[in-house]
Formats: C-alpha cells, sequence, structure tokens
C-alpha cells in the first residue's frame, strides 16, 4: 500500500458538519469518503458526477430581472390578468 499522505483545505463549517453526518450515517469517516472520492476521480478521469451551473443566476437572466425589477420600482411594469390564471 502507497504511504498516505495528508492533504488539507477548507470547507465552510456548514458544510463539513452536513457531510460529517451524512458520512456518520454511512459508516464512513470524512477521510474515507474524500479517498473513495478521490479513487473514483482517478480510475475514470472524471468527476463522478454531473456539475452544471443553475441557469437561473446567469449573468443574462440576472440583467433581465435587474431590469424587471427596476421597471416595477419606477412604475414603468403593466400588470394584469391572464385567461389562464385563475383569480378567487
Amino acid at each position: 500500500m502507497a504511504q498516505p499522505v495528508n492533504v488539507n483545505f477548507k470547507l465552510d463549517a456548514d458544510v463539513k458538519k452536513r457531510m460529517e453526518w451524512v458520512c456518520s450515517e454511512l459508516g464512513l469517516s470524512m477521510s474515507a469518503a474524500f479517498t473513495i472520492f478521490a479513487k473514483k476521480v482517478g480510475r475514470e478521469c472524471r468527476i463522478p458526477f454531473e456539475v452544471s451551473a443553475d441557469p437561473f443566476y446567469s449573468e443574462s437572466n440576472v440583467r433581465v430581472l435587474k431590469g424587471r425589477l427596476d421597471d416595477i420600482k419606477s412604475g414603468k411594469a403593466k400588470f394584469e390578468e391572464h385567461e389562464l390564471i385563475e383569480v378567487e
């Protein structure tokens, strides 16, 4: 077996606490969980799950939302009922 080495990195306290809880529920230490992750990355040469950005927070969408908010604040936005929305 290869000689173990230390790897240090920082996590948000809440993220660490949640991961510790999940690892405990699975009967794993955090070290074992990270080792499993590292071995899978090394074996598959990829992150072993999908990593994607939420398009809601894209620059273009945020720009549109800020513009709409400005329209609402300035009174330029006009609201009206839509036939597909039921009003009680």
